[in-house]
C-alpha cells in the first residue's frame, strides 16, 4: 500500500522524532499519560497480573510456569486499572509491555502509566509506546550490559517528546492500523503454523525411520517398549547405558568468567545456537588443567538436563574447537562399534525420545532429566551399516525440511519489520493514512 505525506511539516526539534504534521502538537511524554506509584498498601488486592513478551497483560494463573513467580509480599505491588499501560522495565525492547484490561496488581519494577485522557485515546498511547523506534530511543538511555534488557524508568521516558494528532485524527489512525495490522498479524499466524506443520511432519519422518528403518517390506516384531512400538525384526532394542563407551557424565561446575581464547570452550547450553553451531558472542573458558575430565571428542552427544531446555541434544563438532561442557549438560560418548552418533542423536529428535524425557521428569520446580534416567532410555539399535544409512537418509530430508522452515521464518521476520514500519510511521506522520480511511469507506 503506498500512502501519501501530509501536505505540510514543522520541525519536532526532537532527535528521534524529525519533522511532523503542521497541524500536530509536540508534547513530552509526561503531558499525555501520568505514571501510577500507587501500592497495595493492604494487600487487599490479591488480583496479581503478569506482562508477557509479545502477549501483554494477562492474570498470573494463566501464566503457566514461566517466568517469575508471583511474589509473597503482595503490599510493595502496584495497582494497576483497566486502561492503564504497563512496562517491564528490563524488558521494554523485546515486546514486554501491555495495556491493561483488567484491574489488579503488579510487579513493582513496573512502570504503570495512565493516559490523560482529555489528550489521547488509550490504545493511541498504547501505539506510541509499540512503536519500535520510540522504543529504541528509549532504551539508549537505559542502564545494562545487553542492549534489549537497559533498565528504563519514568525519569528517562517522561520528558521524550512525541507528535500527536488531534484525537478525531487518532481514532482515523487506530482504525486504519487495526486493519493493516490485522491482515499482516493473519499473514504471520499462516507462516507460523507453516513452521509447526513442517516441525511435525520432520519429527514424524525422523521418528518413522529410526524406529521402522527404510526397507517397507522387511518383517517386523513388538520391541517391548510402548512408546518405541514395532521395530524390524534384525533389530535389537538396548538402554542406552549399554551402547556407552564411557558412563554418562555430568560438566564441569565452574563459574563461566573466563575469556582467554588459548583455553578450551567452556560449552553452555545459551552458547548453541539453532544451527548445532557456537554464538561467538558468549564465548568463555575454563584453564586446561579444569577443563581437561571434561574435554569433548568427535562424536560426543550432549544432552541438557534440567530447565526449559531439558532433553535437547546437542552434536560436538571439530568446528568448536577445543571444548569442554558445563555441569547442566551430560555428555554421552557412544562405543561406535553398536551405536552410530548419527543415528543417536536422529533418536534425541524422535517422538518416541521426547515421550520418554516428559515421562521421567522429577516433578519439582525446575523440570530435571537425570544421567541415571538417560541411561535407562530404551534405543532401537539396527546393525550399524543400517545406522548409517538412516542417518545419511535423515540427513537429507531434515535439510530440506530446515531450508522450508528458513524460508518460513524469513517471512515472519520480514511481516514482522513491515508491521513496526507501519505503526511507526503512522504515528510518526510519516504517512497520512486520512484518505486510506475515506477510500475504505467508498
Amino acid at each position: 500500500m503506498s500512502l501519501p505525506r501530509y501536505h505540510e511539516y514543522k520541525p519536532s526539534g526532537v532527535e528521534w522524532l524529525g519533522d511532523v504534521p503542521g497541524h500536530w502538537e509536540v508534547l513530552p511524554c509526561r503531558a499525555f499519560v501520568d505514571e501510577q506509584t500507587a501500592k497495595n498498601d493492604d494487600g487487599k488486592n490479591e488480583d496479581y497480573l503478569s506482562l508477557m513478551a509479545n502477549v501483554g497483560i494477562i492474570p498470573y494463573a494463566e501464566k503457566g510456569d514461566v517466568g517469575n513467580k508471583k511474589p509473597e509480599d503482595l503490599t510493595k505491588c502496584k495497582l494497576v486499572s483497566k486502561g492503564d499501560f504497563v512496562i517491564n522495565s528490563m524488558n521494554y525492547g523485546i515486546g514486554s509491555y501491555g495495556l491493561s484490561a483488567l484491574n489488579g496488581i503488579c510487579s513493582p519494577v513496573y512502570i504503570v502509566l495512565r493516559p490523560r485522557l482529555e489528550k489521547i485515546e488509550s490504545r493511541y498511547a498504547f501505539r506510541i509506546f509499540e512503536n519500535r523506534t520510540f522504543q529504541t530511543f528509549a532504551q539508549s538511555f537505559g542502564n545494562g550490559i545487553l542492549e534489549h534488557r537497559s533498565a528504563i524508568n519514568w525519569d528517562i521516558l517522561k520528558s521524550i517528546g512525541m507528535g500527536i494528532p488531534p484525537k478525531e485524527e487518532q481514532i482515523v489512525i487506530l482504525n486504519f492500523l487495526d486493519r493493516e495490522t490485522a491482515k499482516i498479524d493473519a499473514l504471520i499466524a499462516e507462516q507460523r503454523r507453516l513452521v509447526e506443520l513442517l516441525a511435525e511432519k520432520r519429527q514424524a519422518v525422523i521418528s518413522h525411520a529410526v524406529t521402522k528403518g527404510l526397507n517397507h517390506n522387511a518383517p517386523m516384531k513388538d520391541s517391548g517398549i510402548e512408546w518405541v512400538g514395532e521395530v524390524p525384526k534384525h533389530w535389537e532394542v538396548r538402554r542406552l547405558k549399554s551402547l556407552l563407551k564411557e558412563p554418562l557424565m555430568y560438566g564441569a561446575n565452574e563459574a563461566a568468567d573466563g575469556d582467554d581464547p588459548g583455553n578450551p570452550r567452556f560449552v553452555r547450553i545459551t552458547d548453541i545456537n539453532d544451527n548445532g553451531g557456537l554464538r561467538e558472542e558468549t564465548f568463555r573458558s575454563l584453564p586446561l588443567d579444569i577443563a581437561q575430565p571434561y574435554l569433548l571428542i568427535e562424536g560426543d552427544v550432549l544432552l541438557a538436563r534440567s530447565g526449559a531446555t531439558v532433553g535437547k541434544s546437542f552434536f560436538y563438532q571439530d568446528s568448536w574447537g577445543s571444548c569442554c561442557f558445563a555441569g547442566y549438560l551430560i555428555r554421552a560418548r557412544l562405543n561406535q562399534n553398536v551405536l552410530s552418533p548419527d543415528f543417536f542423536y536422529a533418536c534425541c529428535q524422535s517422538t518416541f525420545y521426547w515421550q520418554y524425557v516428559s515421562g521421567t521428569q522429577i516433578q519439582s520446580t525446575i523440570q530435571n532429566v537425570s544421567a541415571e534416567k538417560y541411561a535407562n532410555l530404551w534405543l532401537p539399535c539396527p546393525p550399524t551399516e543400517e545406522q548409517q544409512t538412516i542417518a545419511a537418509f535423515l540427513d537429507n530430508k531434515t535439510a530440506k525440511f530446515d531450508a522450508l522452515t528458513a524460508e518460513a521464518n524469513r517471512a515472519i521476520e520480514l511481516l514482522k519489520e513491515r508491521r513496526n514500519a507501519l505503526i511507526s510511521a503512522a504515528v510518526t506522520g510519516k504517512i497520512d493514512v486520512r484518505e486510506a480511511r475515506l477510500l475504505e469507506v467508498a
